[in-house]
């Protein structure tokens, strides 16, 4: 999995454009799909005027952010379905289908706005999945969808591995990438979009059976200057004795018994130490395997804690062990390499776009063997060896530096959307993807 990352040349100024952004979820302060559509719309606004369409329920964090520092170029506007519909969806019980009935509203929200503004480009930035349709692909406009996942499956091998509720959940989510992939809106949105981007060759591949006619792999994550300053203000020298990391939510497809397995396999000192911090259905799980392993006085499950403390924590481990089975993101190994901490993750998904060589170990995904083996590997190595680690620290946080700050990530859609609309050039295929960072 590639990204191109040379800059785009300059073009001549132009005036402002008017770009309407779509994005669910959005607030400030948090990571995740909430964060990258605030990060994108402020970091857009210092370029073009930008309208960010999202929902009524993300007013009190967005107007609070704004009244501290506000932004002339950025105008929020709020819709959603009616209360009713709100209460039945409390506890996102009905989530999918609110959101799916949002681009609806969404649609004639944009639509009499477009009536008034003349938009330019609409940019539909979140949910970040491709298995729903975005109705503002009918405007008569350019749109941009994404970057969008959801088509990484987990490796039936893995599948031996889960109980009967995580086997019932893999069919089910692959139930409804199935519908997706039949349902005529969605492919419409597809057919309609002037670029696709996917997370994922994964996601990509979808795509392009949609009949997407430009799709290129892009990941859909990244950090604020400030973001990646407290990382690097959080990372330490690492720890003596090793200690290795995971964070995240205790799910069957986080894989974190890939890890735990990995630790107990691995020719590692025995005051070496495995920390999980995050909460979740497989907790207790998780804790009877490591007693069955018998590495339980070595293993501590520190549950959910703040945004700070998991970043100090971060900054304190030796290496981010992160073997998700179907992530399209996976926002920890960002925040992991902009630490200076390395990364073991499989070759799937997210993480196989964020990391390479320089910056961690992929293993592979072929079955659990094959990648518990890999991932102890790669654990004694990057214990052993202190060159092999500070090689992988500099590689992570130069990593970042260069292609997952917000600022670049920004601007290459700046020009984007230019290229889109400047009728003084030809837009081709590699003029619009030139220079993705």
């Amino acid at each position: 999995m590639t990204e191109t990352t040379s800059p785009p040349p300059p073009l001549s100024p132009s005036p402002p454009l008017h770009i309407l952004l779509s994005a669910y979820a959005c607030r400030p302060g948090l990571g995740s799909e909430p964060g990258i559509s605030w990060n994108l719309a402020k970091e857009l606004a210092q370029f073009h005027e930008i309208w960010l369409l999202t929902r009524e329920n993300n007013r009190p964090r967005i107007e609070e952010e704004l009244q501290k520092t506000p932004i002339p170029a950025l105008h929020v506007v709020y819709c959603d379905l009616p209360e009713w519909f709100q209460r039945l969806n409390r506890g996102q019980r009905l989530v999918q289908l609110h959101y799916y009935l949002w681009q609806i509203v969404a649609y004639f929200v944009g639509r009499d706005l477009h009536e008034t503004h003349r938009f330019d480009v609409v940019h539909h930035v979140t949910y970040v999945k491709y298995w729903s349709p975005s109705f503002l692909a009918l405007l008569p406009i350019p749109f941009i969808w994404g970057p969008v996942g959801g088509g990484e499956m987990t490796p039936k091998p893995f599948w031996r591995e889960f109980g009967t509720r995580g086997k019932v959940y893999e069919l089910l989510r692959n139930g409804a990438q199935r519908l997706g992939a039949i349902d005529p809106f969605v492919s419409l949105t597809a057919r309609r979009s002037a670029i696709a981007f996917a997370t994922t060759d994964d996601t990509a591949a979808c795509l392009d059976r949609l009949n997407a006619p430009d799709v290129r792999v892009l990941s859909q994550l990244g950090l604020s200057e400030e973001e990646i300053a407290t990382l690097e203000n959080c990372a330490q020298d690492p720890p003596q004795p090793a200690r290795f990391l995971s964070i995240g939510r205790l799910l069957h497809w986080k894989g974190f018994d890939l890890g735990l397995r990995a630790f107990a396999k691995a020719d590692l000192p025995e005051n070496v130490e495995f920390w999980l911090v995050g909460d979740g259905k497989e907790g207790d799980r998780l804790q009877r395997l490591a007693a069955d392993l018998g590495i339980s006085h070595r293993v501590k499950f520190l549950g959910k804690r703040s945004r700070e403390d998991t970043l100090q924590i971060l900054g304190t481990c030796t290496a981010l062990v992160h073997p998700s089975l179907h992530d399209s993101g996976a926002l920890v190994c960002v925040e992991a390499m902009a630490a200076g901490r390395p990364v073991l993750c499989l070759d799937l998904g997210g993480p196989a776009v964020q990391v390479t060589e320089d910056t961690g170990f992929k293993v592979s995904a072929s079955d659990p063997d094959t990648a518990i083996s890999q991932l102890a590997e790669a654990m004694a190595e990057v214990t052993g060896d202190r060159d092999c680690w500070q090689r992988l620290s500099d590689g992570g946080r130069n990593r970042i530096r260069q292609h997952y700050r917000w600022s670049v990530k920004s601007r290459f859609f700046k020009d984007l959307y230019e290229r889109l609309c400047n009728c003084r050039e030809p837009v081709s295929s590699s003029s619009l993807t030139k220079g993705i960072p």
